[in-house]
């Protein structure tokens, strides 16, 4: 028991020298516009299903987006990081043929609102590998909980799908020192195997404002979803990002 609580003191003690390298919290705000290419939906995913595409009907966008990340720096190697990252829209359009959705059906030509809902709320153990002089790498994992809703409503007739579940993901992060105000930040948290996938990826400038600020602009995708009996659904979203950082 002794030796148990000394490594978790270890762990979390601060290492000596470093204390100048890290910041020991940082929170960050991430917002801009965000755009879908790809929506593809069939539930159920047979033949009481329609495949349909949510592009076609809702359109590719923008619509509004942020996300919020806390992170911890327990010391010079060990981090926590913690990620709220909502995501819905709601629009109306035509449906170009009948569709069966989640139990109802639904005629083409008439008016339809489509609602989809995207909630990520995520929680990122990583490790600093490497620290030189111009790159800084993480690896970790992380633990999702996605709050996923398909909707779509026509007159009287409306039906839903609701998703509430756990997804492991593989983290990799990376900070490359460009100057000595600007980094370049690389963001991946990532899942491929069995019946569906996932990735976020972001590349993102960054400029150091200050020793505890930072505003960074760039890009982030998107995609992944499930191909199982229950649920066909796969989307591709793209962000155009700015951020504010405040490291203490």
């Amino acid at each position: 028991m002794a030796g148990v609580l000394g490594a978790l003191a270890m762990l979390a003690a601060p290492s000596a020298g470093t204390a100048e390298e890290a910041s020991r919290f940082a929170l960050e705000l991430e917002v801009g516009p965000v755009w879908q290419s790809r929506n593809d939906v069939q539930i159920p995913n047979d033949a009481e299903g329609t495949r349909f595409s949510l592009v076609d009907l809702a359109g590719n966008g923008p619509w509004p987006a942020g996300r919020f990340y806390f992170t911890w720096n327990i010391n010079d190697r060990h981090g926590l990081r913690a990620l709220a990252a909502p995501l819905s829209y709601t629009e109306t359009g035509t449906l170009e043929g009948p569709v069966d959705f989640a139990g109802a059906s639904y005629l083409p030509g008439i008016p339809t609102e489509a609602t989809y809902q995207f909630d990520s709320w995520r929680l990122t153990y990583r490790y600093r590998f490497h620290n030189g002089d111009r790159w800084t790498w993480w690896v970790g994992a992380t633990a999702k909980i996605r709050d996923a809703k398909i909707q779509l409503v026509q007159g009287d007739v409306t039906s839903r799908d609701t998703d509430l579940g756990f997804v492991p993901l593989l983290h990799l992060a990376a900070d490359w020192r460009l100057a000595e105000r600007w980094h370049l930040l690389l963001d991946l948290d990532a899942l491929a195997g069995g019946p569906g996938r996932a990735e976020d990826f972001a590349a993102k400038l960054a400029y150091d404002l200050s020793d505890r600020w930072s505003i960074t602009a760039g890009y982030r995708t998107v995609e992944g979803g499930a191909d199982t009996d229950d649920v066909y659904s796969f989307g591709w979203f793209h962000y155009a990002v700015v951020s504010g950082i405040y490291q203490f």
